[in-house]
């Protein structure tokens, strides 16, 4: 192999390493995310749904409130909750709107947002971006 192909295969290798490790954080996070949830009266429907829209983290009801709940884990909460761009909330809306079309009662759909950052207790800010419906 020459030194082209080896530095290649190490890069390769070092990606993939990258990739597995940023899976198993975010499982993490969404594992800590539905704790805090639970801890607050929801029940837990779903971890990483898919849907033709798109792939939701957390499904979790409390009452007549159906929470898509997006999960963020950045440096500080603020960057966190700022890291949901404008075409992920669509997406998530879609997404939100075809998981409660399946379900016979109509529940309240929401957005949540449960933004972890190092050294900080997890935040769920309900209806995160309700200035936008």
């Amino acid at each position: 192999m020459t030194d082209k192909a080896t530095r290649l295969a190490q890069r390769l290798a070092a990606r993939k390493a990258r990739g597995a490790a940023a899976r198993l954080s975010g499982r993490r996070q969404e594992i800590v995310a539905a704790l805090l949830l639970m801890a607050k009266g929801y029940r837990i429907l779903g971890f990483r749904l898919k849907t033709p829209e798109g792939e939701i983290d957390l499904l979790a009801q409390r009452g007549d409130v159906l929470a898509v709940v997006e999960v963020k884990s950045r440096t500080t909460l603020e960057a966190a909750l700022e890291a949901v761009g404008p075409t992920q909330r669509q997406r998530l809306k879609r997404a939100a709107r075809a998981i409660a079309a399946r379900r016979r009662v109509r529940p309240n759909v929401r957005l949540d947002l449960v933004a972890l950052a190092p050294g900080a207790w997890p935040r769920h800010i309900p209806d995160a971006w309700r200035e936008e419906s």
